[in-house]
């Protein structure tokens, strides 16, 4: 490709209309933290991650580092080419249940309560996310895992009315089998006896018969 050539496309790449700052002229790639909302959505969590108070520690192993939150980035799985192989953008991120004193009390209950299979030794809250072949993608996709479980814990399911209750039961209930139907299921078990007792028969005589003249005498 001559130097006219690559003038020219790169020329026709600055002015396309289709290139992503043309269409998202106000979008960016770099992460920012958020700002805190002025209006809290609920009195005990705000849906707001304050990272200012968070002890967040990057690390390379698989173990925490004794810190709030623990960043882990390992290798991912899955397809991706090369880039899965060369660049660790598996995420893990563990979350210090009991240190968090900006959480109420009753969400760090609810959230042991909840995830308590989930809690490892030293009482830290395991969350993994390799959705997409980005670190700073998938650590986001991490905190919001962790801000939708403690926005869960806030917000618990109302008891069924008495209403729904009788729907339920009514939608679940199983009638009583009829005379006809105990009739044809007991005609089914006496069939399959049969065919059971047939078939031992028949196994039975087929040992016999290959038994020598000898042993048959015996």
């Amino acid at each position: 490709m001559n130097v006219i050539s690559r003038t020219l496309l790169s020329s026709i790449k600055q002015h396309s209309l289709f290139i992503s700052n043309n269409l998202y002229p106000n979008s960016s790639l770099k992460l920012t933290t958020p700002t805190k909302p002025e209006t809290a959505i609920h009195e005990k969590f705000s849906g707001y991650l304050p990272i200012e108070k968070l002890d967040i520690t990057y690390s390379r192993s698989t173990g925490p580092g004794g810190q709030n939150l623990d960043i882990t980035y390992s290798r991912s799985t899955g397809p991706g080419g090369q880039n899965v192989n060369k660049i660790n953008t598996k995420v893990d991120l563990r979350f210090h249940l009991k240190s968090a004193d900006w959480l109420h009390d009753d969400i760090k209950q609810k959230l042991a309560e909840k995830y308590y299979n989930k809690i490892t030794k030293e009482g830290f809250i395991v969350f993994k996310s390799d959705v997409t072949r980005s670190q700073q993608l998938n650590v986001a996709d991490c905190l919001e895992k962790l801000r939708c479980a403690i926005r869960e814990c806030l917000y618990e399911k109302p008891a069924p009315s008495e209403e729904t209750c009788a729907i339920r039961e009514c939608l679940y209930e199983k009638p009583a089998p009829s005379e006809e139907t105990l009739e044809r299921i007991r005609r089914k078990k006496e069939l399959a006896a049969k065919a059971r007792l047939s078939l031992k028969r028949e196994r039975s005589q087929t040992k016999y018969d290959r038994q020598s003249p000898g042993v048959r005498d015996m």
